[in-house]
């Protein structure tokens, strides 16, 4: 029986492509349906178009359907990826606009502090709303959830649903492959496992052919100007707390109060690194914003190439043929709620883990402890978090502002009564999202 998966936000077009790229690149779901919706009919015809063009290169017996129509995507559905941005890239902005007004800078702003805080709060109803739809259409279905801010998304959607939900994020699998081109190492010959939170968790081991080479590692990153520059946050991280951490400089340099704080700062850490995120001012709203004239074009002229079907890194394909193609077992690292599987982070919490997808679904593994530094770094930003899935679930903008009260970043820099008038500015620009509130009035 031919299986159907369903991508809801099929308008993130580069994206979409590369996942159902991958997907029919497994012969036991090479004959899928593939539904694909989006509220933009313009962006979901592209989408369409592209998909149109891999079946026909790759010479499968996949069909693809579009529609804007939410449930019809879903209904049957075995598979479902969620790849939405509520609001639109305008709105984005102001998440990192305002900050910056009271000094607190920002690069990315999609996962935790205020910038992630107020992207969760408008993106939470509507994903509430698609996974209510999925536990009438096709309750079974498996749900990978690439949207941002992963951790608060995931938290909130795992506390009021049975359906099988977690989050996906490609800063692992690509953390490891850097690290390896680090040691000049083959991939097949690394071992890793990689725990905390989503953009905050760090390679508690890693071993080149049987051999613990974080020593080796730490010798390059001190020794090798290139390897230092390429990552100068992570860099500094990884010597100063002793493990590499899964996500970017430029994203990690938000999560802490070390290299943003001031100006001399940002210079010195975040401005001249080579990696792609190196950390300055806004970086991806502002390739957001430069692609948001371009992008009919550049996509146009991709769909006269010809289509490379070779498979991505990516985990949804092979997780999709564990649970319900082949069944070969898949490892990668999920997000999930931690009851048993981080000790020392808090019960409940979304967090990052090494799981086994199979036939019988998708099961996390225990990990124990982390070391105490990163326990004492990922569970101020896990509470935080914590805290303001409980302000959705409420209705209670008090709870916003504190968990950016504590956020590390913006208590490096704001006091008390600064931060409180910038998440009231911040409710007050989002309030036509945040009907589902008591009061945007934050009450003491």
């Amino acid at each position: 029986m031919a299986r159907k998966i369903a991508f809801i936000g099929a308008g993130s077009l580069d994206f979409t492509r590369e996942l159902v790229r991958d997907i029919l690149t497994f012969p036991a779901l090479s004959d899928c349906e593939i539904a694909l919706m989006d509220i933009d009919p313009e962006r979901l015809k592209y989408a369409k178009a592209a998909v149109e063009k891999i079946i026909t290169a790759g010479k499968y017996p996949a069909k693809v359907s579009a529609t804007e129509d939410r449930v019809q995507a879903l209904s049957g559905a075995d598979g479902v990826l969620i790849t939405i941005l509520q609001g639109g890239v305008n709105v984005w902005r102001h998440d990192i606009e305002i900050p910056a007004k009271y000094g607190v800078d920002i690069c990315v702003g999609d996962t935790r502090g205020p910038s992630g805080i107020f992207r969760f709060l408008r993106t939470a109803p509507v994903m509430l709303s698609i996974i209510r739809d999925i536990e009438k259409v096709c309750p079974d279905a498996i749900v990978l959830n690439y949207t941002n801010p992963m951790a608060m998304l995931c938290g909130y959607l795992q506390r009021q649903t049975k359906v099988s939900v977690t989050g996906l994020c490609h800063s692992v699998q690509g953390t490891a492959e850097l690290l390896a081109g680090f040691l000049d190492a083959d991939m097949k010959d690394i071992k890793y496992t990689c725990a905390g939170i989503n953009h905050q968790a760090f390679f508690l081991k890693f071993e080149n052919k049987g051999v613990d080479a974080l020593p080796e590692l730490r010798r390059r990153v001190l020794e090798d100007p290139k390897v230092y520059n390429e990552e100068p946050v992570r860099s500094e991280m990884f010597l100063n707390l002793g493990y590499y951490p899964s996500e970017s400089s430029g994203h990690n340099s938000e999560y802490n109060p070390w290299f943003r704080k001031r100006p001399g700062l940002i210079e010195k850490y975040c401005t001249h690194g080579t990696g792609w995120n190196p950390g300055v001012h806004r970086y991806i709203l502002d390739e957001y914003l430069e692609r948001e004239t371009t992008w009919k074009e550049e996509f146009e002229s991709t769909l006269e190439e010809e289509e490379d079907l070779s498979r991505g890194n990516e985990y949804a394909s092979n997780i999709f043929n564990a649970v319900f193609g082949d069944n070969t077992e898949f490892e990668f690292n999920c997000n999930i709620r931690n009851f048993g599987l981080i000790d020392n982070l808090p019960e409940g919490a979304c967090v990052e883990v090494p799981a086994l997808a199979g036939e019988d679904g998708i099961h996390p593994f225990s990990v124990g402890n982390i070391p105490d530094n990163l326990a004492i770094l990922v569970g101020v930003s896990s509470r935080c978090e914590e805290l303001v899935i409980d302000a959705a679930i409420t209705g209670d903008a008090w709870k916003v502002f504190q968990a950016v009260l504590f956020d590390p970043l913006t208590s490096a820099v704001l006091s008390m009564d600064e931060t409180r008038q910038m998440v009231q500015e911040m409710l007050d620009k989002n309030s036509e999202f945040l009907s589902y509130f008591n009061s945007l009035e934050i009450m003491c």
